[in-house]
C-alpha cells in the first residue's frame, strides 16, 4: 500500500497548480504525451474475480477509467495511452477500447519489469510516462509532474511523508537524484508512488536494463541498475501535498474510496 494523502490547501501549491494548468494547454499542441499503464497482473492480494484495474470505485468509475479520465484532463484528449494487459486481458480491452494495448503472455510468472519492457519497446520515439494500473490519484499529481514531462526529464514521483517497510523506498545522491530505489532500501527518504517518466535520451538504456532484469523483478530494479551502471539521472518529484493511493489490499480500496469521495463532495460544494 502506498498512500500520499494531503489536502489541496490554498497557498503556494495553488500557484503551482495554476501554472501547470496553463502549460497543459500548450502541451496539447505538441506531440501527444506517451503513457503506459501496467495492468497485466493478477491482483491476488485484493481478491477480486476481475482484473484489479477494473475494480469499481464509489464515484462510479473503475480505477482504470479514473486514470484515463485524469490523464486526459491534464494532458489533453490526444494523450497516447498504451495499457499492458495479461490477466483476463479481453475484459480490460472491452472496458477501454479507445487506447492501444500491449500483451504480456507471461503475466502469471513475470513482474512489472517485463510488462514495462514490452510496452517501452512498442512506443514511438520520445519520452514515456508510466504508472501502475492500481494507483488512484488526484489530477494535481500529474500537474505537479507536468513541467518535468515538458522538459523531457526522467523522474520518479515520491511521497516524503511516509516510509513503510514493505514499499519501494528511495535515497538520493549528492546532486539530489535517485540513488537507490527498491523495497530493500534502508533509511529511505520516502516512497515511490508508482508514477514515473523516462526521457527520450534515457529510454534506450532503461530498456536494456529492464531486459536484463529477472522475470520477477519490479521495474524499479531496471531503474536502479541503469542509475548504478550507466549514470542515468532520475529526479524525485515530491507529490506529498496531493493524494495518491496504490490499491493492493481491501483497506487500500476503502481508503481510496473514502479519500476521493470526500474530495469530490468538497469540490461540488466549492463550485456551487
Amino acid at each position: 500500500m502506498r498512500i500520499a494523502d494531503r489536502a489541496l490547501d490554498a497557498g503556494p501549491a495553488t500557484g503551482l497548480l495554476e501554472l501547470a494548468r496553463s502549460t497543459s494547454t500548450r502541451q496539447q499542441a505538441a506531440a501527444p504525451v506517451q503513457v503506459v499503464i501496467l495492468a497485466a497482473g493478477m491482483g491476488t492480494r485484493l481478491g477480486r474475480p476481475h482484473p484489479k484495474p477494473l475494480t469499481p470505485l464509489h464515484d462510479g468509475r473503475s480505477i482504470l477509467q479514473r486514470q484515463l479520465d485524469t490523464l486526459r484532463e491534464v494532458f489533453g484528449h490526444a494523450v497516447d495511452v498504451t495499457v499492458v494487459v495479461g490477466f483476463k486481458a479481453k475484459r480490460i480491452m472491452r472496458a477501454a477500447s479507445d487506447v492501444r494495448f500491449a500483451y504480456n503472455p507471461d503475466y502469471a510468472k513475470t513482474n512489472t519489469s517485463q510488462s514495462l519492457l514490452r510496452a517501452l519497446r512498442a512506443t514511438r520515439d520520445g519520452g514515456v510516462l508510466w504508472l501502475n494500473g492500481d494507483v488512484v490519484f488526484d489530477a494535481a499529481v500529474l500537474e505537479a509532474a507536468l513541467p518535468r514531462v515538458q522538459a523531457d526529464e526522467s523522474f520518479v514521483c515520491v511521497d516524503t511523508s511516509t516510509v513503510a517497510d514493505e514499499e519501494v523506498k528511495y535515497t538520493l545522491d549528492a546532486d539530489g537524484c535517485i540513488a537507490e530505489l527498491s523495497k530493500k532500501v534502508t533509511a529511505g527518504l520516502g516512497e515511490a508512488v508508482g508514477i514515473n517518466y523516462v526521457s527520450a535520451a534515457d529510454k534506450r538504456v532503461l530498456i536494456e536494463h529492464l531486459a536484463a532484469c529477472d522475470a520477477q523483478d519490479y521495474f524499479e530494479r531496471g531503474i536502479e541498475t541503469a542509475i548504478m551502471a550507466e549514470g542515468l539521472r532520475f529526479r524525485p518529484v515530491d507529490i506529498s501535498l496531493f493524494s495518491a493511493v496504490e490499491v493492493d489490499f481491501e483497506a487500500d480500496l476503502e481508503r481510496a474510496n473514502a479519500l476521493f469521495s470526500a474530495r469530490a463532495r468538497l469540490r461540488r460544494v466549492d463550485s456551487a
